[in-house]
């Protein structure tokens, strides 16, 4: 019996070793996704009227993406993509999901959100031993069933709507819908004070020191640069040379930039920088009505397919296994992050049936140098766009189809339909083949104007293009 017992305690010290270095070994993945920002709107972009200093210093550690894109052109389609990994439209969420309002097929606004049978990247990263929190902004879905702690965060500190003040309510009390109150975990609603991108940075680094004995996921979804436009007197002061809309936006890509620095200080002062995988990259493209962001040298903006729409900056630093300081140049899509998310955390993604994205890791580790999709789909209501290889064609429903080679024209200037029947006629077959795939949206809102605003925008870019 002695030995016996000593037998046992041998094999459950070998397990919890085991354990303690697949731990280990898990890197810390740190999520960061800021809201509407202008795609030339940082310096490791390229802007000269913008500081970014903090992003700057992690674009030089980390890999930097020249055609990464968004699988939707808005905030909560485009956030659903991300968390599963597949194309939303695959179940239902083609539209933003908006308060208060009614689609043509009676949905109520906050009975819009993430179908409880879609499993987030949260959910699987908890059941490979990961803490996991999400700090800002939701868009899921605002009743309670859609909750981030119902779907695989531990922790909230945040919003459940799509934007709110970046200043303390006097009362919030007085909100009328939760979706605009700041709410710690479940139904705990309070009231930040100073500025909430400040604020959001603060949760996420007590978070982390919560949490460093433990492999961690932090999802950090600042609202910044949304509307509404409000700065700090302070980060004003620093661009005098800019005015309106555009002074706002700097000094509030500013804010948001000084909160990055503060997390990733903290991951190096606990010794985590190493093993932690972070990447940075938007939402969607600039509103540059809405904010006066700059997309330049793309076309269009957010809410359209032309590349300033679902084009959006990128970065990933993995030091213990990707290298720094360098490009990838293939198209890749912000469905990928699921799959090397889960893939980084020793999961199987062969496992999880209908993904969408790949895996990046033997692509940016040189085991792969295919690019790693062949196609990238996107559609709203009768609108749709297909890229394959340095094609992409624009769907249009009141007008004929567009068609660029990107390579020769990122900018969509220059439409070779005309030239390129053939091709045209192609791509459309694909994207009609994807589109057969799609379950019907589970709700459209009714905005009639919204094709002409969207035809409006696209005369504007022919001649406004900033070069």
């Amino acid at each position: 019996m002695h030995h016996r017992y000593i037998k046992i305690i041998i094999i459950l010290l070998g397990f919890f070793k085991v354990s303690f270095l697949t731990a280990q070994q898990q890197p810390n993945i740190v999520f960061i996704l800021s809201d509407d920002a202008g795609y030339a709107d940082f310096g490791f972009q390229g802007s000269k009227e913008f500081k970014t200093p903090e992003l700057d210093k992690l674009a030089k550690k980390s890999i930097k993406f020249s055609q990464a894109y968004v699988s939707a052109a808005v905030c909560g389609p485009s956030r659903a993509g991300i968390l599963t990994g597949k194309y939303q439209q695959k179940f239902g969420f083609e539209e933003n999901n908006v308060p208060g309002y009614m689609s043509t097929s009676g949905i109520i606004g906050d009975e819009m959100g993430l179908p409880l049978d879609q499993i987030t990247i949260a959910d699987y990263l908890q059941d490979l031993g990961y803490k996991t929190a999400l700090f800002g902004k939701w868009h899921q879905g605002n009743a309670d069933r859609f909750h981030p702690t119902k779907r695989g965060f531990d922790e909230f500190y945040g919003f459940r709507g799509g934007a709110r003040s970046y200043m303390p309510y006097d009362d919030f009390n007085l909100l009328s819908r939760n979706e605009d109150r700041l709410e710690r975990g479940f139904g705990n609603f309070l009231e930040h004070e100073g500025y909430l991108t400040d604020e959001l940075a603060h949760e996420a680094i007590s978070f982390i020191n919560r949490n460093k004995e433990n492999p961690f996921f932090i999802y950090l979804s600042f609202n910044a640069v949304h509307t509404p436009m409000e700065a700090t007197a302070e980060d004003l002061e620093q661009f005098p040379h800019l005015k309106g809309k555009r002074k706002t936006l700097a000094a509030m890509t500013l804010a948001m930039d000084r909160a990055i620095g503060t997390v990733l200080k903290e991951l190096d002062k606990q010794g985590l920088s190493k093993n932690t995988l972070i990447v940075f990259t938007n939402d969607n493209g600039g509103p540059s009505d809405a904010n006066d962001s700059d997309n330049s040298p793309l076309s269009g903006t957010k809410a359209n397919h032309l590349e300033g729409g679902i084009r959006v900056p990128f970065l990933m630093s993995w030091p213990k296994q990707l290298q720094k300081n360098k490009n990838y140049n293939y198209p890749i899509s912000t469905l990928d992050l699921f799959p090397t998310f889960l893939s980084a955390a020793s999961g199987n993604n062969s496992d999880i049936e209908g993904l969408d994205g790949v895996n990046l890791l033997p692509y940016l580790k040189g085991e792969n140098a295919e690019s790693p999709h062949e196609f990238l789909y996107w559609k709203k209501e009768n609108r749709g766009a297909i890229r394959n290889q340095d094609w992409k064609l624009l769907r249009f429903p009141d007008r004929p189809a567009e068609l660029y080679n990107l390579k020769e024209d990122e900018s969509e200037i220059n439409d070779l339909a005309g030239q390129y029947p053939e091709k045209v006629k192609e791509l459309y077959k694909q994207l009609f083949s994807w589109e057969l795939t799609l379950e019907r949206p589970l709700w459209q809102l009714r905005r009639e104007f919204e094709g002409k605003a969207a035809d409006r925008m696209d005369a504007y870019r022919k001649t406004n293009t900033k070069q």
